[in-house]
This record gives structure tokens, sequence and C-alpha cells, in this order.
């Protein structure tokens, strides 16, 4: 325990004076900031007192009908859903209308072939431009009132007809996936960059000592199991301290602007409930441990440095493939199909996909428990044997080891 001990300082102390560790972590910190001080930075450049933008500083849209009664209807239903635009009608001919447009005095048109019928005058056409299906719902309440009163019906009729509100509530008796879709979904992809890092590194670090001989100082005065532990969980650790750093600055900064990052999106990624972060906690940690042990114990059996990212591929493939069904489940809203159910119980697998379906669906409570279960067997199987392979792996030079040739080796030690 003292070895080990000795071992887990020696490592976090790696982890906090290395530049690179420090300088993405303090860089994440004021990146979240910065972030979080977006609004109040723009409202520092508000040209008007009240917060709003002044009409004349609005881009122009024109509408434009042979008929001036439709012009003017047209025109009045527009300025009440067009509210970024400054609402005008247009004088003079189509093509005078055109060259505004080219021109930059006018932003775009609705030229009115008829009651039903118009063309969408505009230079450039965004990819994001909506205006032409904001207008068909608009023109079609407008030819439904405008119908309602050349039959007759008072204009008061046909408005109090038309602008009718349906009245409706929904009940969520399980969870509410769009709610929880956004902290859910930073969550897994914080899970899969932390595990990929720091369990890259831990391989990376014992295939640099071993390739520098040090390992074999190291094996002589402390022992082989200690230092993989030790290993481990120091990045662990590291990577569990940067997460709660950058996310608990993210946290603080939030309730601090709170008032200037209303949005109910932004409010959802941070209201995560108490129980949801407590399973992110067991099954980030258990999650890690078991993949940071693999990458240990496959770090220990490459004899140069330059054999790494071959050695680790089929532990990268499997995870990845895991991150992947968690995404297209999470982006298809089925987070209880046939592969995510059957990802849940598996441990390479579990800690996303189980952690998904508590965030995104209703889950029985024994089939966590059973997931969890199986999941911190794994660790502690998986721990075990890595420490074995670690044991035997520090010590095997030359071309890397075929996983027969480990296998054989390490129960023939025991």
């Amino acid at each position: 325990m003292k070895q080990f001990g000795k071992i887990l300082k020696f490592e976090l102390n790696g982890y906090l004076t290395n530049k690179i560790f420090v300088g993405i972590t303090i860089f994440l910190v004021v990146a979240i900031a910065i972030v979080m001080f977006i609004p109040n930075i723009i409202g520092l450049f508000e040209s008007d007192d009240d917060g709003n933008i002044a009409p004349a500083d609005l881009p122009t849209m024109l509408v434009y009908a042979e008929d001036e009664k439709l012009s003017a209807i047209v025109k009045q239903y527009f300025e009440g859903v067009f509210v970024d635009y400054n609402v005008k009608e247009a004088d003079g001919s189509i093509d005078d209308l055109k060259e505004m447009i080219t021109s930059g005095d006018a932003d775009c048109a609705f030229v009115m072939n008829g009651e039903a019928s118009y063309t969408y005058y505009v230079n450039n056409l965004s990819m994001y431009d909506s205006n032409t299906a904001i207008a068909d719902t608009v023109l079609q309440e407008v030819y439904r009132w405008k119908q309602m009163v050349d039959n007759d019906i008072p204009s008061e009729t046909a408005s109090e007809i038309l602008s009718v509100q349906i009245e409706s509530s929904t009940e969520i008796l399980g969870k509410d996936q769009m709610q929880n879709f956004f902290y859910t979904y930073i969550m897994i992809f914080a899970l899969y960059m932390v595990i990929l890092l720091y369990g890259q590194m831990v391989a990376t670090n014992v295939a640099t000592e071993k390739s520098s001989r040090a390992m074999e100082l190291l094996v002589t005065s402390a022992n082989p199991t200690s230092m993989m532990f030790g290993k481990v969980l120091a990045s662990c650790i590291a990577g569990f301290s940067q997460l709660v750093l950058v996310f608990g600055t993210a946290i603080l900064l939030y309730n601090v602007n709170k008032e200037a990052l209303s949005n109910p999106l932004i409010a959802s990624i941070f209201d995560i409930p108490i129980e949801l972060f407590i399973y992110l906690i067991v099954f980030f940690v258990l999650g890690f441990l078991i993949y940071a042990f693999m990458f240990g114990a496959i770090g220990s059996t490459a004899s140069k440095l330059e054999d790494i990212n071959t050695s680790v591929m089929p532990i990268m493939f499997l995870f990845i493939i895991a991150f992947m069904v968690v995404m297209f489940s999470m982006s298809s809203g089925s987070v209880d199909n046939t592969a995510m159910l059957i990802c849940s119980y598996i441990p390479f697998t579990s800690p996303m996909a189980m952690f998904t379906r508590i965030c995104m669906s209703t889950v029985a409570w024994y089939e966590i428990a059973i997931s969890i279960a199986i999941l911190i067997g794994s660790t502690v199987g998986i721990g075990i044997l890595s420490a074995r392979i670690y044991r035997v792996g520090v010590l095997l030079y030359g071309m890397p080891p075929k996983l027969s040739t480990i296998i054989k080796t390490v129960f023939k030690k025991q």
C-alpha cells in the first residue's frame, strides 16, 4: 500500500506539472467563461437603452401588389411575424424593386401575383432563409380571412375564427427526451473524450518507461501491480478533476449570469437532476477504469513507443463503436432499441448505453442494478487480469508478443 501511495502521488504530480495538461485545462476554463459572458458583452454594444434595435436599423422587407388593399393587408400581417424586418409597401415598378434589392437598399421582397400566389425576390439566398415558409403560413391566413370577408362574414368574426387558440397540456409519465437530450449528449461526449485521451496517455506513459529501460529499474523497487493501479487511478483522478473544474466553472458562471442566459435550451443543460449526476459519476469512474486498465496492459506489451497506436487500435474501435451506437440511438429518439438493450449489459459499452437510457427513457431499478453489478465485477476482473499482463509485459522486449503468448505466460507465472 505504501508503494501504491508513492506511485499514485508521483503520477498525479506528473499530470499537474504537465504543461499541456495545465494549458488545456486553463484554455477550457477561459473558453467557458467567455461563452458564459457573451450575452453581457453583447449587451454593452446595444444601441438602444431598452435593448431593442431601432426600426431604422432593421433590414428592409418590401411588399408589392397591384391591389393596394391586398398589399396593405399583407403588410399588416407581415409586420406581426417578421419582427426582424422593417416591412414596407414598395413604390414604383417591379424593376425598381429588383434594383433596390441588388443595390442593398432592401433585403428582400414579396410580390403578390394574386391572393394565393407570390414571387420572393432576394439577392443572395441564405441556407437558413425561412422567410418563404413563414410567408406561406401567414398568406394562407390572409387568404382565408379575405374570403370570409368577401362572403359577408364580418371582419371581426373572421379574425376571431382565424386567431382561435388551441389549449393543450402534456403529462409526461416517463422522461422528457428533448429536455434531457443536450446534457446527456454533453456528458457522453465528455466521457468519450476523457477515456480516449487519458487511456491513450496511460498506454503511452507505460510504453515510454519501457522503451527507455526505466521500467527495469522501477520493477526492481516497486510491485508491478502497485505501479499499474497507481498509474490508472492517477489518470482517473486527473481526468475527473479536469472535468469537475471545467463543468464546475460552467455551472458557477451560469448561476452568475442566469438572467442574461435565460434560454430554455441553456437551462435544460444545467438543470441536471441530482440522481442523474450520481449515475454519471458511477458510470464515468467505472467506465474509465475498465478502459484505462486495458490501455495500461496493452501499453506494457509494446516494446517501442511507435507500436502503441497499432496495439490500442482494437480497444479504440470497440469504444468508438459503442459511442456511435449511442449517438445514432439518441439522434433517432429510440434509446430502447435492441442494440442499446444489449449494450446496456456489456461492460465495455454499458457506461454510455445504460447512462443514456437512464437519462432519456424509463429503466427499471433492477436493470440498472444488474448493469452496474456486471460493470463493477468486470472492472475488478479486468483490473486483476491487466495487472498480471502488466507484470509480464513490462519485461517482454523485441517484437510485440501475440495475445496467445501473453495469456500463456500470464497463467504460467501464477
